[in-house]
């Protein structure tokens, strides 16, 4: 998995880079290509699908370096992986604590 997610992994290291962040965001795309993203890896950064990006290899301490770009929390993820929005994922949260 490793090997796999490498380009991607490397890509989402640069952000410690104020520097980088910036040329990821005047064009996303290009940036992944810097990195060589692979086709899989490359589409789900441009559409912010943690759960694709951690399926193409991701791992999830350096993806989160490109979800703290884009203010992404763990709350946005928790709905990725439940398939539902974010205000319906924090309203299960809010329910589950009063159980």
């Amino acid at each position: 998995m490793a090997r796999k997610g490498y380009a991607l992994n490397k890509m989402c290291y640069s952000f410690n880079s104020e520097e980088n962040r910036q040329e990821f965001l005047a064009d996303p795309a290009a940036y992944c290509d810097k990195f060589a993203l692979n086709d899989e890896q490359k589409k789900a950064v441009l559409s912010l699908q943690v759960l694709d990006m951690l399926a193409a290899g991701g791992n999830a301490y350096f993806i989160a370096k490109l979800g703290g770009i884009y203010k992404l929390d763990m709350q946005d993820v928790g709905a990725q992986q439940t398939g539902v929005t974010k205000e319906e994922f924090m309203a299960k949260l809010v329910e589950a604590g009063r159980n």
